[in-house]
């Protein structure tokens, strides 16, 4: 459907070209043949196109629109109604709607922009539905992209009145000095209070309804954008297998908390301003060009009787070329400058979280001195790379001061010899010189903002690395060979299986293993002989290997790790955890507690902390246990998930699983005999000939 209207649209503004173009020449009232050219090329752009991403797709549309909308209102023009004909805009209009058309597809075309619109498409094709508030009509619930296309094509037309407003306040510039020099009092009053205060009350409405939408805008784009990355990154275990990247792709992905929370934003506000100041720019280039060419008709060369077309306009070109020639030489090495400064300034970061994280451990060991030197080196880094930057920055910042201070004087010093000369009045130069400062201005984006565009390309590298490491994880996911199957009875069933290491690797094989339903089963073997492998294929979670694990449709499966996870917050969110706070009742939890002997905590399920430091880790394993009983899955596989346990409490727990869960089935990793009295048998990792650790069944010994 969208390459269909694309090409109807493109359809649309060839013809009204053509037929504006054809009245023009015939000497009807007709589009300039500058103008006809312009949308001639956006038709035949959007016709052979091919399939654009949704945000380019968006300007694309939102433009041709409009230039076929301004098309016929001009064609329209001379039949229309007096008041109604006053108002359709000039065919210069026109002609930027169809510019800007074009820039969008041609950015499309640019890696680096196609990098950019990549990270933006999701959110403006989007099948959502999102609720915007509106003034009085109430809460509207519409498709969320459709409240972005509303918005950002709001805030667009605002800021092309604005730049609107910008020329007609060029004019009145001129008319109120020329009044002033020939000492016109009426026409100075009539100026200031028929023209330009009118102009500048209606500039500073639209500046604040501007400021409230695009502040809903960003916020909107944020929350939707920031919850797909979450979501993406924790769906099926993505975020785990995140980092088994680094051996398929030279380097696992860094810090991907600052990338969702940090870059995001940075990301979207860069994009917004850039994407909307580009549009000014641009629009003031293509107004006040016209202002400059038109101005520069009359002037001749000083001291020569020459014209050239476009005097000024050509020194404002080549002077902002020269100026952004400059800039892109002397900061050209910012982009990786900045990309290595927010990976040392993440790391550094991440070092002293871990360091709060483990401060019991890295206490007891009197690791502080090994601390204070790796924490050194880290900053050190930091350090280093930032001066880097600064030696870059300093001459570049040298420059763009240099540059912009000059342009407050230099449009006058060009436009004064034809004042001296008398081909200009004063207010024909003050118009030349602001409309030459304006040019000037906007072909300088690039020299204004370039410390800005090194750290936005940084900001989209990094979401770019972080958006395809979660496709590669999902694709691992979804192309792993080991088949999650549906067992036809109760029990698991793994009728031959090999487990690898992420580097492909082979370490064990399994075949005809049957764990059965009610039957209590230790796993034992030594370490590295993949018995934590197997359960987290069983889990789902290992993507390694090849083969086959049936389970119940319907089985609900739990795993503890030997180290779980506690949540910061209240005590009895952690307890619940991975179900949501509420789930279970506060006496549930209660009891829970008491059963895996932590009567302590029982009277302080409301406390808010971060529990992982505050409790032990035999605390903790015991408090992962609570969350089981609350649970009550049909399969519970503990790997080593009592390791912190003297023997008797082990066994106490043990005895606490099987009083307070009879109908869940437990499966266990562990390498103490005191285990074996727990469960009703024993299966072995035990090597072959060929050096593959195998399953086999195992005597019982009592210990």
């Amino acid at each position: 459907m969208h390459t269909t209207f694309m090409r109807f649209l493109g359809l649309a503004a060839g013809g009204v070209s053509l037929a504006g173009g054809a009245a023009t020449l015939a000497g009807a009232s007709g589009l300039p043949i500058y103008v006809a050219l312009a949308g001639v090329l956006l038709g035949a752009a959007m016709l052979m196109a091919p399939q654009l991403g949704s945000f380019a797709r968006y300007f694309t549309v939102f433009y041709a629109l409009g230039y076929v909308g301004l098309g016929l209102a001009i064609l329209s023009q001379p039949v229309l109604p007096a008041g109604l004909a006053a108002v359709v805009p000039p065919p210069l209009t026109a002609f930027t709607a169809a510019a800007f058309g074009l820039l969008a597809m041609l950015l499309a075309r640019v890696p680096v922009f196609a990098r950019i619109f990549a990270i933006a498409d999701p959110y403006f094709e989007t099948k959502d539905r999102g609720t915007l508030k509106m003034p009085l009509v109430g809460p509207v619930t519409l498709p969320e992209r459709w409240i972005a296309y509303v918005l950002l094509g709001t805030i667009i037309l605002i800021n092309l009145g604005q730049v609107a407003i910008s020329v007609q306040l060029s004019y009145w510039s001129r008319d109120w000095l020329d009044a002033i020099q020939s000492k016109n009092a009426g026409e100075f009053w009539r100026l200031l209070f028929g023209v330009w205060v009118p102009w500048v009350a209606i500039l500073i409405a639209s500046n604040m309804i501007e400021f409230v939408l695009v502040g809903v805008f960003k916020i909107r784009w944020r929350a939707w954008t920031t919850s797909r990355l979450i979501a993406r990154w924790l769906d099926d275990g993505t975020h785990y297998r995140l980092q088994f990247n680094g051996h398929a792709n030279g380097g696992a992905v860094d810090n991907p908390d600052q990338r969702i929370q940090e870059d995001v934003n940075k990301y979207i506000t860069t994009t917004y301003s850039l994407t909307i100041t580009m549009i000014q720019q641009i629009s003031t280039l293509i107004s006040f060009s016209v202002i400059l060419w038109g101005l520069s008709a009359a002037l001749t060369i000083p001291g020569t009787d020459t014209k050239l077309p476009g005097l000024l306009f050509w020194i404002s070109l080549a002077y902002a070329a020269l100026g952004t020639l400059i800039t892109h030489l002397i900061g050209r090495k910012l982009i990786p400058l900045n990309f290595r400064q927010e990976q040392y300034e993440a790391t550094f970061r991440f070092s002293l979280a871990r360091l709060r994280e483990y401060a019991e451990p890295i206490a007891l060991l009197k690791g502080e001195t090994a601390e204070k030197q790796a924490l050194g080196q880290r900053f050190g880094s930091v350090i280093s790379n930032y001066f880097a930057i600064i030696g870059v920055q300093k001459w570049l910042t040298g420059f763009v001061q240099l540059y912009g201070s000059a342009n407050s004087v230099i449009p006058y010093v060009i436009a004064a010899p034809f004042y001296f000369a008398g081909q200009i009045t004063l207010g024909v130069l003050n118009q030349t010189a602001g409309a030459f400062s304006r040019v000037d201005a906007a072909l300088s984006f690039f020299i204004d903002r370039y410390a800005t565009l090194a750290d936005y390309k940084a900001v989209v590298d990094r979401l770019t690395g972080f958006d395809q490491a979660i496709a590669t994880a999902i694709e691992r996911r979804e192309t792993s060979k080991i088949v999650a199957g549906e067992a036809s009875g109760t029990d698991i069933d793994v009728p031959a299986l090999s487990l690898s290491l992420p580097e492909g690797r082979e370490i064990a094989k399994v075949e005809d293993l049957a764990l059965k339903a009610g039957e209590r089963t230790l796993l034992v073997g030594p370490s590295g002989s993949g018995k934590s492998t197997l359960f987290r294929a069983v889990a789902g979670i290992w993507p390694f290997g090849a083969g086959e694990i049936d389970v119940p449709a319907t089985a609900r499966v739990m795993l503890l790790p030997q180290r779980p996870y506690i949540p910061i917050g209240a005590l009895k969110s952690a307890i619940s955890y991975p179900a949501t706070p509420g789930t279970f009742a506060d006496d549930a939890i209660r009891a829970a507690l008491e059963a895996v002997h932590l009567p302590a905590l029982v009277g302080r399920l409301d406390e808010e902390a971060n529990w992982s430091q505050i409790l032990s880790g035999g605390e903790q394993q015991r408090l992962a246990v609570a969350r089981a009983l609350l649970e009550r899955p049909d399969w519970l596989f503990l790997d080593e998930a009592t390791s912190a346990l003297d023997e008797p409490l082990e066994q106490a727990i043990y005895a606490a699983v099987r009083a307070k869960l009879p109908q869940t089935t437990v499966v266990s990793i562990g390498h103490r005999s005191s285990l074996i009295s727990a469960h009703d048998r024993r299966i072995e990792m035990k090597k072959d000939d060929t050096g593959l650790f195998r399953v086999v069944d195992a005597p019982i010994v009592p210990a």
